[in-house]
């Protein structure tokens, strides 16, 4: 009888194990991997998953189709923006995502396949080495939709780009095209599409071939900072993004996005 632990069966998220190598895909193609209530409970558990797993030393995080991850689900952001009270359960869901990212002591590396926004952006960038097909975008739009970047965007884009570039980023919602995120740093490399699989299959390898102890330790050390960080700014962060979710502005973003309109914002 094998000792294996069997991998988790969930709805939105596909788990497979390479070896040594476990790979999980957020696996909502049709939607673009747009994160709804669901994907946010099954990320929970497939990262928690991954945390314990004893038959895997690497990770890879990747999307189904021709996206990363499009962000947060319309139809679910407007469910919330309708009934605020239900975001309080994504807030909890949010801090763990982000906590059990970095409590990971493996090595996790981000197969950007496509546009990576919002949380999908968040998942990315905590990461420990993102290969990024071009073409693709990256970005955190939050305050596109009047809402505040608190999910993890203030923790971890100034440690990968500095705080002048995080701000002009998170305060204008602009995307960046992977050839520029690699340039300035936010991801590790930009990579035709053609060659993103092997560019990724090749660093795995370097990695399960490596000291797997002094990796693991090291990577430990090298979050120490991140994970101070985001005990210092995610509740805070939450609690500004719950009250963004109760605004006129948040309500105002999420029709102009659907009527394809700038939005008319009244800063309330």
């Amino acid at each position: 009888m094998s000792d294996t632990p069997p991998l988790p069966n969930l709805n939105t998220i596909a788990m497979a194990r390479e070896g040594r190598l476990l790979r999980i895909t957020l696996n909502r193609p049709d939607a673009m991997n747009a994160v709804n209530l669901q994907l946010h409970d099954d990320l929970v558990e497939a990262l928690w998953f991954a945390q314990g797993d004893p038959e895997s030393d690497v990770i890879v995080l990747t999307g189904a189709g021709r996206a990363f991850s499009a962000g947060g689900d319309l139809d679910h952001i407007e469910h919330n923006a309708r009934n605020p009270h239900l975001f309080d359960h994504e807030a909890r869901i949010a801090k763990r995502i982000v906590a059990t990212l970095l409590d990971i002591d493996k090595p996790v590396i981000c197969r950007m396949n496509g546009h990576a926004v919002g949380l999908g952006a968040t998942l990315a960038l905590l990461c420990d080495v993102i290969f990024a097909a071009k073409g693709a975008k990256i970005g955190d739009p939050h305050v596109g939709l009047g809402l505040v970047a608190g999910d993890g965007g203030a923790v971890i884009w100034a440690q990968r780009i500095g705080l002048t570039r995080a701000k002009e980023y998170l305060l204008t919602g602009e995307l960046l095209t992977t050839e520029k995120a690699a340039e300035i740093g936010l991801v590790n490399h930009c990579v035709p599409a053609e060659d993103l699989d092997a560019r990724v299959d090749a660093f795995c390898e370097k990695m399960l071939s490596g000291a797997m102890a002094a990796i693991r330790a090291t990577k430990v050390l090298t979050n120490l900072e991140l994970k101070r960080l985001a005990t210092a700014l995610m509740d805070a962060g939450i609690a500004y993004e719950s009250v963004s979710v109760r605004s006129a502005d948040h309500l105002e973003g999420i029709a102009a996005l659907r009527e394809k309109r700038p939005p008319r914002f009244i800063g309330r």
